[in-house]
């Protein structure tokens, strides 16, 4: 089985315990109940892909205090005397209780939407043999859909999205980029149809 599935990867972004402007803490103004929702899916997927023996890539955000490695329109929230989001070292930069990284797993660390700009995803990845990459996690319409239509660009000839263990603040917005995935090619498939799966 392990053999089988040797070529494909799981994706898991932002599964992670934002400071002050987390998508999953209920306790955050900015909580996303889709977000949290998701979490079991998460987590099935995950210990799916490790019974397989397929590469789980965690994909984080860790940015530097003064939000000097931030796009510029997050930027305001870092600085002195501020609390950004998943700031290097602090608890909102962890991963969500029930979700670890293993030593046999891969951290990325990033800095924009997309899990290949400006990583060393694609290498990682074409070193590994990987032709198969999966996705899920947070949130939809910016994270994994610039995640996915780079996988495309970049070739990947299989890319799957699971629909039930991604999510957006709405489900119209999760639909949407949803629907613009599947027009490119895209894979669309619920968390029990890829764990019934039997394309390696």
């Amino acid at each position: 089985m392990a053999e089988k599935w040797k070529k494909t990867a799981l994706l898991v972004l932002h599964m992670q315990v934002f400071d002050l402007k987390d998508y999953l803490a209920p306790d955050s103004p900015y909580c996303m109940p889709a977000g949290r929702a998701i979490i079991p899916s998460v987590k099935r997927a995950v210990d799916v892909a490790r019974e397989r023996s397929i590469l789980v890539v965690w994909v984080v955000r860790e940015h530097d205090y003064l939000g000097r490695d931030v796009e510029l329109f997050r930027r305001h929230h870092y600085g002195v005397g501020k609390t950004g989001p998943v700031i290097k070292g602090t608890p909102g930069a962890g991963m969500i209780d029930g979700l670890e990284v293993r030593e046999e797993d891969y951290k990325l660390v990033k800095n924009r939407f997309s899990s290949f700009l400006e990583t060393n995803l694609h290498s990682l990845l074409q070193s590994a043999g990987i032709d198969s990459i999966v996705v899920v996690g947070i949130q939809t319409p910016n994270c994994i859909r610039q995640t996915v239509f780079d996988a495309v660009s970049l070739d990947y000839p299989y890319v799957t999205v699971i629909v039930d263990a991604t999510a957006a603040e709405t489900p119209e917005v999760h639909d949407a980029n949803i629907f613009d995935m599947k027009n490119i090619g895209v894979e669309i498939s619920t968390l029990e149809e890829w764990c019934q799966s039997k394309r390696g």
